[in-house]
């Protein structure tokens, strides 16, 4: 059934995207040609106005975060030298390269207690002494000792790695590491599926292709994903819109899909960023509202689009909640990841600080667990705070 959108059609001024609006209050699906007309578009308040408005139609004003924290246990990778967006890896004998202990892990995990997490976030790099033996005996640890805590773990590059170093079958990792505990995988290493964009800024990775059906297996399994999308690279408009296609494509066949969440891509520290020139210019706040708008409107078989305010800012993130955002990322406690490669907000939100933001767009906070179902709302209904 389609949607009940309602909005102002006036408050699209750049007459090119009527016919798209149009399309949005009928519950018409868009083509990926109405997503580049999106994206070409300056009209960026007339976007966000139908975002906002599916959004509205799906969730009213409640947002959702959860009380989760990344754990990273190694940063040592094979592809140091050919994902040349990447600030993170690090070679076996580099500077700063690690891999924790089960002990290091344990200890890091061990912070749950203080912080009520609910979910531990689990990725790294792709190291070649971190194979299924190493994530199997991690998962059971932490399952032992945070039986409460759900575990959303490895990228599809990781487990295609796993599978490659171990000699077994995707299917089979996925399976032995859901009976260690793994719960859901998160959306990472998809940048962008386009081969041409692979071939300039990770040459050796995983393919889209190859991607698309890890997690295919994983929704076959009963493994529910997230997806992503780096962007604010080498990409075009029409390259992003092929990439929501096939993700798009995927969530028709399976349904596996929990939410989307956008990345911005950050040039600091590493070898795209200089060969750029952009060295501390990340992405703009227009663009970054853009596609979570765009991801919104787009990806209609999506229940849930995420900000991740550690790579856009809190502020940019508050702001999306009226550019069709309905989750925000959550307390994360310890983030290495985009912070090696320019990112300059904290490492971590406390509860509070996160209910604050959601209060102050108008909407009303709400926890979730990992399948996005409501813990406890904060407010019914939503007041308004200074931001």
């Amino acid at each position: 059934m389609p949607l009940a959108v309602s909005f102002d059609r006036s408050r699209v001024s750049d007459p090119l995207l009527l016919p798209v609006a149009d399309k949005v209050l009928a519950g018409e699906r868009l083509t990926q040609a109405d997503g580049a007309l999106l994206f070409h578009s300056g009209d960026l308040l007339g976007i966000g106005v139908m975002a906002s408005a599916v959004n509205r139609a799906k969730h009213g004003d409640v947002v959702t975060f959860a009380a989760n924290q990344h754990i990273n246990p190694t940063n040592v990778c094979i592809l140091r030298k050919t994902c040349v967006f990447c600030s993170y890896a690090r070679l076996p004998k580099e500077a700063g390269a690690y891999r924790y202990t089960m002990e290091q892990v344990w200890e890091e995990a061990a912070k749950v207690d203080a912080n009520m997490t609910r979910e531990f976030h689990i990725v790294g790099g792709l190291d070649m002494q971190a194979g299924f033996a190493y994530y199997d005996e991690m998962f059971r640890g932490l399952k032992e000792r945070h039986p409460q805590v759900h575990i959303k773990a490895l990228t599809a590059v990781e487990i295609a790695h796993i599978a490659r170093i171990d000699k077994m079958s995707v299917r089979d990792v996925l399976s032995r590491l859901r009976e260690a505990g793994l719960d859901t995988m998160p959306g990472g290493g998809a940048e962008v599926f386009s081969p041409g964009v692979r071939a300039t800024i990770a040459e050796k990775k995983l393919s889209g292709t190859e991607y698309i059906e890890v997690h295919r297996t994983a929704h076959e399994l009963g493994i529910r994903t997230n997806c992503t999308m780096l962007y604010g690279h080498v990409e075009s408009y029409e390259d992003r819109m092929n990439h929501l296609g096939m993700l798009r494509d995927l969530q028709d066949d399976t349904g596996g899909y929990l939410a989307y969440i956008p990345l911005a891509y950050h040039p600091d520290n590493n070898e795209l960023g200089a060969e750029l020139g952009r060295t501390g210019t990340a992405t703009t706040g227009f663009d970054d509202l853009k596609n979570l708008a765009v991801g919104r409107l787009f990806l209609d078989n999506f229940d849930h689009v995420k900000s991740h305010w550690i790579m856009v800012t809190p502020a940019i993130s508050q702001l999306s909640l009226d550019f069709g955002v309905n989750d925000l990322e959550g307390t994360v406690v310890r983030e290495k990841i985009y912070h090696e490669a320019g990112a300059h907000t904290a490492q971590a939100m406390s509860l509070g600080e996160l209910v604050r933001i959601i209060r102050g767009a108008g909407k009303v906070p709400a926890e979730r667990d990992s399948f996005y179902h409501v813990i406890r709302n904060f407010d019914d209904p939503p007041r308004a705070e200074a931001a």
